[in-house]
């Protein structure tokens, strides 16, 4: 029984732009049909690209577009595997123009790029949705924009049309994987079993080095061997939708049974419905098993009917984010950096400020501040090595901007010794979920030139 096979060469927008040339050449290696996905697309990176698209209306795609695309684009083209990515973000027709002129900087002929559209919803009914959303207590006039998770449908149509290269916005990640599976084997769009392992496909490779080994590892624990140069994952897919996921080669990283659970299990709210714009995944009697080296079968997962509901981000302007640090190292370093909080928090009683202590407590603290006030004078007596995170979101932009000159004062303000002080204000935007009917979004595909 044939197999196709899908690589992926991006799990987040920032990945490492010399993954995906392995998994290519892995994948041309092993002959047959095949397809690439590049997953870059997060809700906070969604937000960036709209606050840049609102600066530059020709920005709002993927930053490192060009250098994740620029090692394969050729090879691909060369060997007819199709590249799906959501790296459109904010402006996929700017990013799909973006690699019309990358093809001609290569010197290669003109790929056929395809833009999914639909996922952003129009203004007027975004505002409508934010007020659902909040109340009728919110200023509608603060919206940015609304984005609908859509499905794989319109990804599958514009390969069967000759698509080289499909750019989408706010598609579902799993959807990447399942758009190319409906386009090679003709499955229809309710054959629920066959989508939900597709689907499942693509949640295994749509976090990238996840499942080889890269959030895996813990030295002593979970041992990853040559992390340094963890392989990306590719996924063989039989006409049943049986998977067997295995990674690039020759790579670090590993993929066994262990590395296959925890990323089918990776933000699954619920094992026996997994929620999706193409299907419900049910993968409670999943079984996983390892078949060799880097070779591991998931067989079992069944599928239920699509949900009626699409969710939809909407985001809207959110004020501003104040961060403010400063470092403080040696005898009682961790009283000095407390002492310091304590200054901050007197000189500005107006802000909401939460304080980390990068050193003591950081990551198990809470905006209120309640963990930090319970941390006894033993534990900040043996820090030698302290670093004070301050920090708090405002609406008028001049308040969030004195806790940053506040905390520039403390260079010679006091305490003693503090030193290396980073201050940043950044523009916020906030974000509410909700289900849209999924009527009221309208898919389709068009080719750019």
């Amino acid at each position: 029984m044939q197999t196709y096979l899908i690589g992926c060469a991006a799990g987040f927008s920032g990945d490492r732009t010399d993954a995906a040339q392995p998994v290519v050449d892995t994948m041309i290696a092993r002959g047959g049909p095949a397809a690439l996905i590049f997953e870059t697309l997060a809700e906070r990176t969604l937000a960036l690209a709209q606050l840049a698209r609102r600066s530059d209306p020709k920005a709002g795609y993927e930053p490192l577009l060009c250098e994740l695309l620029a090692p394969v684009l050729g090879k691909c083209l060369a060997h007819r595997i199709p590249i799906i990515s959501n790296f459109g973000a904010a402006n996929p027709e700017g990013a799909a123009r973006r690699i019309l002129r990358l093809a001609e900087e290569l010197g290669l002929p003109a790929p056929r790029v395809a833009v999914v559209r639909g996922d952003e919803i129009a203004e007027g009914r975004g505002r409508e949705l934010l007020r659902l959303a909040l109340g009728e207590s919110v200023d509608v006039a603060r919206f940015v924009c609304a984005n609908a998770y859509i499905g794989a449908a319109s990804i599958a149509d514009a390969l069967l049309a000759g698509a080289d290269v499909v750019v989408c916005g706010r598609v579902a990640d799993p959807s990447l994987a399942l758009g190319p599976a409906l386009a090679h084997f003709g499955w229809r769009m309710d054959d629920w079993d066959r989508l939900a392992r597709a689907t499942m496909a693509g949640h295994l490779l749509e976090c990238g080095a996840q499942a080889t080994g890269g959030y895996f590892a813990d030295p002593g624990c979970k041992d990853v061997p040559d992390l340094a140069h963890v392989g990306y994952p590719i996924v063989a897919i039989d006409s049943e939708g049986n998977i067997e996921i295995g990674k690039s080669e020759p790579t670090g990283g590993v993929v066994d049974t262990r590395t296959v659970k925890e990323q089918l299990l990776y933000e699954l709210h619920d094992p026996t419905a997994y929620l999706t714009p193409d299907v419900i995944a049910d993968i409670s009697e999943a079984e996983v098993t390892q078949l060799g080296p880097n070779r591991v079968a998931v067989t079992g997962i069944k599928g239920h009917p699509r949900p009626a509901q699409l969710k939809t981000n909407i985001f809207y302007e959110g004020g501003w984010l104040a961060e403010g640090e400063i470092s403080y190292a040696g005898p009682r370093a961790g009283a000095r950096a407390r002492l310091a909080a304590d200054v901050l928090r007197q000189r500005l009683p107006r802000l909401q400020i939460r304080f980390d202590l990068i050193g003591v407590l950081s990551v198990f603290g809470d905006d209120a501040g309640g963990m930090l006030d319970q941390v006894e004078a033993a534990s900040l007596a043996g820090a030698r090595d302290v670093r004070l995170r301050a920090a708090c979101a405002h609406e008028d932009r001049d308040e969030a901007l004195s806790l940053l000159r506040e905390v520039n004062a403390l260079y010679t303000c006091g305490p003693a010794g503090g030193g290396g002080v980073r201050t940043s204000l950044r523009s916020r935007l906030n974000a509410v979920s909700w289900l849209l009917p999924r009527d009221m979004v309208r898919v389709s595909f068009a080719f750019v030139q």
